[in-house]
């Protein structure tokens, strides 16, 4: 993976992911990462791990959580989230698009161009392109989806101690069998997702 993708596309460029669209319980998260290429060679020097930058489905999660520390000491970077509420308000789509708008006005710089993973655009107040699988073809995006992922796995951990029952410390929420199998049994929380296909055939 390299910097093809920014160098074409001006100074300073900002990488955008999210993570979460197909869970069925938590928020969607998205973050912005700037990164500056000319002290990338210094930072591999310092911190070699970083070579194994991917998307952060590809990577175990013991390298996932080893660059999410290195990173974030590293670059610059902004979070946003969208609520479960407003997943089920405006759908998981424009959610995951005011994530990304949110990530990159919470970043506070201003880029020249952005790039995000996927096909659709977000309202941000710059040039803005979608690039389909970008977490497979950017560093940027790929390094966003890292501390995306890491930071809603986090979070799922957190509300697992208050609903120990479904796992989210082990799922993050997604729809494992065991998921699927509690909820059946005990019921939704209010950070499950009403609105996704699995639970309305539950709740019917």
């Amino acid at each position: 993976m390299n910097f093809n993708i920014e160098k074409k596309s001006g100074d300073i460029v900002v990488g955008i992911d999210e993570v979460g669209r197909g869970t069925l319980a938590g928020p969607v998260v998205a973050v912005a990462v700037y990164i500056k290429i000319s002290l990338w060679n210094k930072f591999i020097k310092k911190y070699p791990d970083i070579i194994m930058i991917d998307d952060s489905k590809k990577i175990s999660k013991k390298i996932r959580e080893k660059i999410y520390k290195i990173l974030i000491n590293i670059v610059p970077f902004g979070v946003g989230a969208a609520s479960v509420k407003e997943i089920e308000e405006k759908n998981i789509l424009q959610a995951s698009l005011i994530a990304m708008e949110r990530a990159y006005n919470s970043l506070k710089i201003n880029a020249d161009f952005v790039i995000v993973d996927g096909i659709n655009i977000p309202k941000i107040s710059t040039k803005v392109k979608a690039i389909k699988n970008g977490d497979n073809k950017s560093i940027s995006i790929a390094s966003a989806s890292i501390i995306a992922k890491v930071i809603r796995d986090n979070l799922m951990k957190k509300l697992s101690n208050k609903y120990p029952d479904f796992f989210w410390n082990k799922n993050s929420g997604y729809g494992t069998k065991l998921h699927i199998d509690k909820i059946k049994l005990l019921g939704i929380t209010p950070h499950h997702r009403k609105s996704f296909k699995p639970i309305i055939k539950m709740l019917e």
